[in-house]
């Protein structure tokens, strides 16, 4: 059974705008539940969280959403919407690889690579798509071989270095695209882009069902040079953000009853435990 990993977008006080944003984008979508920290959407079947966490971090294009469209005027018609009041990373234009493509970062800092495609090459609508920059540049390949390891029902579904032809380094990743327990995943490398790094903007939330489940992924993610916050969040040894939650958490929080009990047990705790919870 697919279990269901969603990306975070962390906002200064505008999840709710943007993710309004996205709803009128991308069409087919819903806000799904509201309050004052956190929005949730589902956009066309698949959920994104939108969260008010303040101006500490800023999301950049290291996380992008290769976003599949079956025409080239309905790649056009988001294009349109999106680049208002952003900025176009590459073009729209026709490519090698679609004939109608462009990357576009919007006005809330989040990037959309919008191809026009198959949907059957690609498994989803939104694929969260990883790129390798800076320091990191040349440890795609590696992230795709740790996360595949580290979920059931994963797979690599294909991975494609440059060229003698292409204009960055042979050893270097293209291309790549996985699948973590059913959720379709993309990494690049690249040595020419600006250099992103990694950060808390752009978070992935597991939900886990057991302690065990939640111990499992929390010790495996902090290995080899991964790093511990607080509340669930932690980095792995690449610099990318996970949050390790338990799949009842929400429904203790909307407890009227125990919710702001069980709140200030988990705002002290840094691994999720799933016992302290449920006796708060």
């Amino acid at each position: 059974m697919k279990k269901e990993i969603y990306p975070c977008l962390w906002f200064d006080g505008k999840a709710k705008e943007a993710m309004s944003f996205y709803v009128d984008v991308f069409g087919n979508s819903k806000i799904t539940e509201e309050n004052p920290i956190v929005v949730n959407v589902e956009v066309c079947g698949q959920k994104f969280m939108g969260l008010n966490g303040g101006p500490q971090f800023k999301i950049n294009p290291s996380i992008s959403f290769m976003v599949q469209f079956d025409t080239e005027s309905e790649t056009e018609a988001a294009w349109h919407k999106l680049i208002e009041g952003g900025s176009a990373i590459m073009g729209l234009d026709k490519y090698e690889w679609s004939p109608k493509y462009g990357w576009v970062q919007d006005k809330f800092g989040v990037s959309w690579q919008l191809i026009t495609g198959k949907k059957e090459d690609f498994g989803q609508k939104f694929s969260p798509t990883l790129m390798f920059t800076g320091e990191q540049c040349g440890r795609a390949e590696e992230s795709v071989k740790f996360y595949t390891s580290l979920f059931e029902n994963s797979k690599i579904d294909g991975i494609l270095k440059y060229s003698l032809n292409d204009a960055d380094r042979e050893d270097l990743v293209k291309h790549s695209q996985f699948t973590l327990n059913g959720n379709v995943f993309m990494a690049m490398d690249s040595s020419h882009l600006p250099q992103f790094a990694f950060n808390e903007g752009i978070s992935f939330v597991v939900e886990c069902d057991t302690q065990d489940e939640i111990d499992y992924f929390w010790s495996n993610f902090t290995a080899d040079g991964g790093q511990e916050s607080m509340c669930g969040w932690l980095k792995d040894k690449f610099g990318v953000s996970w949050q390790i939650v338990p799949s009842i958490l929400g429904e203790l929080i909307r407890d009227p009853e125990r919710g702001q009990r069980v709140m200030n047990a988990f705002l002290k705790m840094k691994k999720f435990e799933i016992e302290k919870l449920l006796n708060a």
